[in-house]
């Protein structure tokens, strides 16, 4: 019973802990859709960029929010990786470092989890139609 309950919490980590209300415990996937959220609302990232069965789940209309992303949570600490599309005529080191900003603060603020660091890998460049 023991085993199963740690195969169970593998993939989850408590944020929050009182004695007298409980615990709240976060799993790794929450993390992974903040960041992939939050990635998007940037100006100039078309979209998140995933590995040929994510892109073939997004076409078939199932969306899949941590599609892209890729998070290594340990007791109070995030590892994020990225792969971004970025929309064409966009600075790429400007909009990086806007994603950076933008995951690290939603992660932060919406777990309480410190984020150690946001690192991006640009996929591809999203032409505009017309262009």
């Amino acid at each position: 019973m023991a085993d199963l309950e740690n195969k169970k919490d593998k993939n989850v980590h408590k944020a929050y802990d009182q004695e007298m209300i409980g615990e709240v415990k976060i799993a790794d996937e929450v993390v992974a859709i903040i960041a992939g959220l939050a990635a998007t609302e940037v100006d100039g990232v078309d979209s998140m960029a995933g590995n040929i069965t994510n892109e073939l789940v997004g076409k078939l209309g199932m969306k899949n929010l941590s599609k892209g992303v890729k998070v290594d949570v340990t007791e109070e600490h995030v590892s994020v990786e990225l792969s971004l599309n970025i929309k064409y005529d966009y600075n790429i080191p400007e909009v990086s470092g806007k994603v950076q900003e933008k995951v690290k603060s939603a992660i932060e603020n919406m777990t309480g989890l410190t984020v150690l660091n946001v690192n991006i890998r640009i996929a591809g460049v999203k032409m505009v139609e017309g262009k």
